[in-house]
């Protein structure tokens, strides 16, 4: 591990220049007129992981974005192996005129790299690619390693989930790595063990036949935006809990222990009034912030459509209106039987005189990772000994739809542990990678691999 450890300290300036090359390629998975970048991205990172010595490596075509694959299995049968995921896909640049630098003209400005992927999440990719190719320096890896790179993480991996299911005895691991997360805090390393899971729908009232005077019509004609707010505020009470039936059945509460862990990381509500300058008042009555952040379901209102919104006055009474909804789940909370909750709350409190449909847009489940075993020993042990401070456990409240793909079909842990910082504006204008951690989490990767091993 030594050799692999000076092989990066030696090449430092060579990663860098790598990974602004990699930053400059306009990979927007949801422009279709960015496609051809995309592709070239994906050549790129397939020509690069051939460069650095991978024996296997290829370039899977799908219906949407190309998955990038790659394997060394030298470490032989009686080693483990680990499969790093990641995606070569990035957000939108908009609004444009907010960046400072252009977004695909990287830029390094004290001690940070600016560009679009930068921290999502090209440059956690690649710096567990810069990390096998530092283990490579000594022949064999001490793990087998398959890399597995998608191209479509930002529109929601739909051609993922197939590929994973059809290659199911070719991905076979023994744990899963994915650095597409944050760090607790600058110079806390943490990994992540538990994800809120998601329900996605919409809700559309439909009445008259067409919009309508409402003075003519108002009164005896139900108005569906009305209608429509009723509902949305017929699915929480006043203490901030959800009122759908079963809603809670399969919600467990913290023990006392993991509740005094996560409010004893120093998450505090002044962080959040710092952040986005709103105060933490809302959710569940008797619960912390960092609870309702992390270990609590939620339903929240996206967007809002209905009736007349240009400028003055339009005395109308709209034919229809509607409304996206998400639900952030818990363990051990299911997407489908969510769904169909709000779909049965929603028939039940909808009155005669209009019509409500919901439609399920998308859905994950919640995962809970298992803290024991090899391979969070191994990050833990390697977390601790590149940054010289105690590790953090900490759950996430969004959502990896990925980890929960790969602990229902390959049937293992996932380690998140994620290099960026939540402050380094991932989808936002000027986002950017601090290059301290892009360094020390080649160090980092390389510690993992090695005590994946032998933990």
């Amino acid at each position: 591990m030594h050799h692999s450890l000076s092989f990066l300290d030696q090449n430092d300036a060579t990663a860098l220049e790598q990974l602004c090359t990699f930053l400059s390629m306009p990979s927007i998975s949801t422009a279709p007129e960015n496609a051809s970048d995309v592709k070239n991205c994906g050549l790129w990172l397939k020509d690069h992981l051939e460069g650095i010595g991978m024996p296997v490596v290829e370039f899977h075509e799908t219906s949407g974005h190309p998955i990038v694959y790659a394997e060394h299995l030298g470490a032989g049968a009686d080693k483990p192996t680990v499969l790093m995921y990641g995606h070569y896909d990035v957000q939108p640049v908009d609004p444009l005129e907010l960046w400072t630098n252009p977004p695909f003209e990287p830029t390094i400005v004290d001690g940070k790299v600016f560009a679009r992927g930068a921290t999502d999440d090209k440059g956690q990719v690649f710096l567990h690619v810069k990390a096998v190719e530092a283990l490579l320096q000594d022949g064999n890896p001490p793990v087998n390693i398959k890399l597995l790179i998608e191209g479509e993480e930002e529109v929601g991996s739909p051609n993922l989930s197939p590929f994973v299911k059809t290659n199911k005895d070719r991905l076979a691991c023994d744990a899963v790595v994915v650095s597409d997360t944050s760090m607790f805090a600058p110079g806390e390393p943490s990994i992540v063990y538990g994800l809120r899971g998601l329900s996605y729908v919409e809700v559309e009232v439909k009445g008259p036949n067409r919009d309508l005077h409402s003075g003519s019509y108002g009164g005896p004609v139900l108005n569906p935006l009305n209608v429509l707010a009723d509902i949305i505020s017929s699915m929480k009470d006043a203490t901030g809990a959800v009122t759908i039936d079963g809603f809670y059945d399969a919600v467990e509460d913290l023990d006392d222990k993991e509740r005094a862990e996560l409010n004893g990381l120093g998450f505090a509500d002044n962080r959040m009034k710092e952040d986005v300058q709103a105060e933490p008042t809302g959710g569940e009555q008797g619960y912390t912030v960092v609870e309702k952040l992390w270990t609590r379901p939620t339903l929240d209102v996206n967007g809002i459509l209905g009736g007349y919104t240009g400028e003055g006055a339009k005395t109308v009474l709209p034919a229809k209106a509607m409304a996206k909804i998400s639900m952030r789940l818990v363990p051990h909370q299911k997407n489908k039987d969510i769904t169909a909750a709000i779909q049965r709350h929603v028939e039940k409190v909808c009155p005669v005189g209009v019509t409500a449909t919901v439609t399920d847009l998308h859905g994950a489940d919640p995962v809970l990772v298992d803290r024991g075993g090899r391979a969070m020993s191994a990050a833990e042990r390697a977390l601790e000994e590149t940054y010289g401070v105690k590790c953090i456990y900490q759950r996430e409240g969004g959502s990896i739809p990925v980890v929960e793909l790969f602990d229902s079909v390959l049937g293992v842990p996932t380690v998140l542990m994620g290099f960026g910082l939540s402050t380094e504006n991932l989808h936002s204008p000027n986002e950017h990678f601090h290059l301290d951690n892009f360094r020390k989490g080649m160090r980092a990767a390389v510690r993992f691999y090695t005590y994946m091993a032998t933990v």
